[in-house]
């Protein structure tokens, strides 16, 4: 598993290579910010008396913020940087636990697909794996996210 801060391109990627993200503590602030730009103001994660009488105890984060936070990691990694042309969705993603206001979460990503397409020769499909684990090692996000890489060429 390597870190990488180096962008790459669509040749340069290859199945099978793993990426580890930084870590990320998870605050108050991420809680309030999410629910401000989605709107989503739902009592499960903004109402700390009535969250600690649900199953878990306390306010847990939305499933939305954990997947934006999973493709920040992605970003972050700087593999995509100035290359990413567009993210195309995800396969399959689920959201087994939940994460908590201190939680500190990271992320393994592997490059499951590379795909030439015949429509553009100056990009590629990318397709990486991701699971996103808390502190403990409990995973709270899998799935996979597509990109449209830029190829060498393209950037020409």
């Amino acid at each position: 598993m390597a870190y990488s801060y180096e962008p790459h391109y669509f040749e340069d990627f290859t199945v099978g290579t793993e990426f580890e993200s930084v870590g990320r503590t998870v605050t108050e602030a991420d809680f309030v910010m999410h629910s401000a730009l989605s709107g989503d103001w739902t009592e499960l994660h903004t109402n700390k008396e009535y969250a600690e009488d649900t199953q878990f105890g306390q306010r847990i984060a939305h499933g939305p913020m954990t997947f934006v936070q999973a493709t920040g990691f992605v970003y972050r990694s700087g593999i995509v940087e100035r290359t990413a042309l567009a993210f195309l969705g995800m396969n399959y993603m689920d959201l087994p636990n939940p994460v908590f206001v201190g939680d500190t979460i990271t992320q393994e990503m592997v490059v499951t697909e590379q795909k030439e397409l015949s429509s553009r020769d100056d990009a590629g499909l990318v397709v990486i794996d991701c699971t996103t684990t808390k502190q403990d090692g409990t995973v709270v996000l899998e799935g996979d996210m597509k990109f449209l890489i830029k190829t060498r060429a393209g950037e020409e």
